[in-house]
């Protein structure tokens, strides 16, 4: 009794291996075009997702809500030995310019302070208002917070102590809609009014907008006390 070798395989057998083989190619070619047309999808879809949130971050900066409300709020920035930064300064002009048209009783100021300060963010900017004008009695200070988001918690709680809830954030363009989203992440109704006076422009305002759209599209999907 012979062996066939395999090249002496009957060509009846061979056809439907070598078909066999062949669907199977392309069964796994399908899948890999859709796997690669899934990961082309994604990368569209959250490209969209960033690029939307990129322009909510800039038209925020861009438009002015103000209005009458319960407190202005102004958003703390660094201080040098009781000094506001220039950047914090602007912020602050912008709340002397608001104060003497009567949109709020109240102001708060934010920002605790590093180990080494000898004063707090919202200290000097206290200090500073009130040398212009703002009475000390209409201020509230909320001195106790390192990053946005405590600062909003801390400015919640006292003002939920008063009873009020409506804010007018004043802060840089680019920080405004993330300072508005996380206010109404804490309980408050908050609109926004930034100083046209920023010291943040050129090349640092665009890549602080690029890092904020980030801050904001994550932050919608993680919870921005998450960041």
């Amino acid at each position: 009794m012979s062996v066939r070798t395999r090249d002496e395989t009957p060509a009846a057998l061979v056809r439907p291996i070598a078909a066999g083989r062949r669907r199977m190619a392309v069964r796994r070619r399908r899948r890999w075009r859709w796997v690669l047309l899934g990961i082309t999808l994604a990368v569209i879809g959250l490209g969209a997702y960033y690029l939307f949130s990129l322009y909510q971050v800039w038209s925020t900066g861009r438009s002015d809500q103000t209005r009458p409300v319960d407190a202005i709020v102004v958003m703390g920035a660094a201080q040098y030995d009781g000094e506001p930064s220039p950047q914090l300064a602007a912020r602050l002009d912008h709340v002397v310019e608001l104060w003497p048209q009567g949109y709020a009783p109240l102001v708060v100021v934010t920002g605790g302070k590093r180990p080494e300060d000898r004063f707090t963010e919202a200290e000097a900017s206290a200090d500073y208002l009130i040398e212009r004008g703002v009475p000390a009695d209409a201020i509230v200070m909320e001195d106790q917070s390192t990053n946005t988001d405590e600062s909003l918690a801390g400015v919640s709680a006292l003002l939920e102590q008063r009873g009020l809830n409506e804010v007018l954030i004043v802060t840089d363009p680019y920080h405004a809609l993330r300072s508005r989203l996380i206010a109404e992440d804490h309980g408050l109704q908050a609109w926004v009014s930034p100083t046209r006076t920023s010291v943040v422009d050129g090349a640092e305002s665009l890549g602080r907008h690029l890092k904020e759209a980030a801050g904001v599209a994550i932050g919608r999907i993680i919870g921005f006390d998450h960041l």
